[in-house]
Parts: C-alpha cells; structure tokens; sequence
C-alpha cells in the first residue's frame, strides 16, 4: 500500500477511463479490504472532507439535544456556510446536519467551541487521527479550511469514513437529502439539500462528502451499498473537467463492485495499535504531497525526519549516533591542526 501508482489485485482489469484524481482508494465498507487504489498514502490537502473528525468528535463528545448559542465568530467563518446567526440557538444534531449537508465552515466553528474551542478541537482531532492509525493526517482546522501544515491521504481518509458510516446519527445525516434547519432572530428557518450529488443519481448510495479549497482542489467520498456489499470511495486532489468528481466517484464504484471480493491488495486498520509493536505504520513507503504541503514541527512518538515525499523514517537513536560521528571526526580534525 506505500506505492505512489496503481495498487491493484492480480489479473484485475484497468481502472475505468476519466479518473483523473491523483489519489483514490476503494474500499470495503463492513471487511475493510482495499479493493484497489492510486497513490493510496499520497498526502494532500483534504478541505471540507477532514469535517468527518470534527464530526467523530461531536457525535461521541456532545449530546444530540445539546443546545449552541451560535456567535457572530461563527457566523463569520470563509467559504461555505450553513447559515447561522450571531445569537441563534441550534441543537448538536443540527449543527451536524449544517455540517455534513451544507458542509458549513459556520456549523463546524459552532461544534468546535462546544468541544472547548477551536485549538483544543484541532488538538483532538489530530489525536483521533492518530488513534485511528490515519498517520498521514494533520489537521489545522475544524472545517478543513486550508491550515499551515494541513495533510490526509486516501486512505486516511477511508478510515475516518469507515467510522462515520459506524455512527447511527452520522450514517443518517450522510444519507439524508434534505432537512429543515431553525432562523435565528426574526429570520425565519430553511431547507438545506445535501450537496452529495450521488446522493440522488446513483443506485444504492448511501451518501458522502464533499470538498474542496483552491489549495486541496476537490476532494470526495461516496458509499453506496449492492447486492449486500457495501463500499466506499475516497477521491483526493481532483479536477471537475473533463469528467465530473461525482462521475469518477460513480465510475471507481461500478469499477469495485465488479472486483471479485477476497482479493484485497490492503487493509484498513481498526486503530493504531492493531500494528504490531515496532512495525512500520501501513503508510511507510513512497508519498506524495501537493503544492504548498508542510507539516514544520510535526513527528510520531520517537521519530524525526519524516519525509512527505519518500515516507522514510530516521529513528531518534541514528540521528544521534550520526550527530556523535560527526562531532568525532571534527575533533580530530581540530586536534590535528593544533598537533601541527
């Protein structure tokens, strides 16, 4: 699974013509075997579908009939919104419909100061990240706004799917198509319609999310459920011409449905700790990252050095015994000068 090209199953055939998303993985939902992939642990930027964790943490943290007094720092939040309003009050589960539906960056900064604020939401997350084993994740917002240092993969984003589809209340808000949501003030409540488009055109789908920044570009995950399979997915740093996200989502489908299953070329790990200790997290191996990626100051317990573009990873132990040759042979070399 470290390859940056096509992982597929022995004697598969092609991947479907038009995906043009430089990473993509498919994946059993229930089995967690991976169908087949492309650069599966390529980091790039995620965009709104990182809103999964922010939704993770709510759903397990927050109680549905929790009622958030929204802000005018709320209200204010770039790029999508819902439509909340500086004093209107929301339960948990609507800020989670705003969140998931209309992918409002207002509803996520509403669940981030219920959870203790934004940093302290970000802090969590990159936690839950963690113990998911998404290792190639950092996040630097709640809405998946683009953040210094911010980072997923396909299959990092796979895992925190997979748990989203897990959560009854989540599972339901991904597949709904429509919901009323309450005004604020004077302002009377609206309908907002989920943005997932193969929410209403392909068969059997179960519903997903959608992303997208200038940095991370498009971003999306879709689960649709046949013949008592279901799979999902993940789609990362993609193009809407010349063939639409939602149709290369639609496309990668029908491609894994027609996979044999019990041929799996990976796994999607349960937690982190399902590794064996010592062992290499599935992401070592060859990555990718997209323009403008960092992640200064960012390592696992133990190790530096992590490259985002080879995945390679220098324990603590070489780097030191390499800082102690070099100071020895220095010394000599000091030693000598003076001796003459």
């Amino acid at each position: 699974m470290g390859e940056c090209g096509l992982v597929l199953p022995p004697g598969a055939p092609a991947p479907p013509p038009g995906i043009t998303s430089m990473s993509w993985l498919i994946a059993d939902v229930d089995s967690g075997e991976v169908l087949a992939a492309k650069d599966p642990h390529g980091r790039h930027r995620p965009a709104s579908t990182l809103k999964l964790l922010t939704a993770l943490l709510a759903a397990d943290q927050l109680p549905p009939d929790q009622v958030v007094v929204a802000t005018q720092a709320d209200a204010d939040q770039d790029g999508s919104r819902v439509g909340l309003g500086p004093g209107g009050r929301y339960t948990v589960r609507q800020l989670l419909t705003g969140l998931l539906l209309s992918s409002g960056n207002d509803a996520a900064h509403a669940l981030a100061g219920a959870l203790g604020g934004v940093a302290q939401t970000v802090k969590q997350m990159n936690e839950l990240a963690a113990r998911l084993g998404a290792l190639d994740t950092r996040a630097a917002t709640p809405s998946g706004l683009d953040g210094v240092g911010m980072s997923a993969s396909a299959y990092d984003l796979a895992l925190a799917f997979r748990q989203v589809l897990g959560r009854p209340l989540l599972a339901e808000l991904l597949g709904t198509r429509q919901a009323n949501f309450p005004g604020y003030g004077n302002r009377p409540g609206f309908v907002v319609s989920n943005d997932n488009k193969l929410l209403r055109t392909y068969p059997g789908a179960l519903g997903g999310k959608t992303g997208f920044t200038d940095d991370a570009r498009h971003t999306q995950l879709d689960a649709a459920q046949r013949g008592g399979r279901r799979l999902m997915v993940v789609l990362m740093r993609g193009e809407q011409r010349p063939v639409s996200m939602s149709e290369q989502a639609a496309r990668l489908l029908n491609y894994g449905f027609a996979l044999p299953s019990g041929n799996p070329v990976g796994q999607l790990v349960d937690h982190a700790e399902s590794l064996a200790p010592g062992a290499l997290p599935p992401q070592a191996g060859a990555h990718s990252a997209s323009p403008g990626w960092a992640s200064p100051g960012w390592a696992s317990p133990g190790w530096i050095g992590r490259s985002h573009h080879t995945g390679g990873l220098l324990p603590v132990t070489l780097w030191l015994g390499l800082a102690v040759t070099v100071l020895a042979v220095l010394g000599a070399l000091v030693a000598r000068q003076r001796h003459r």
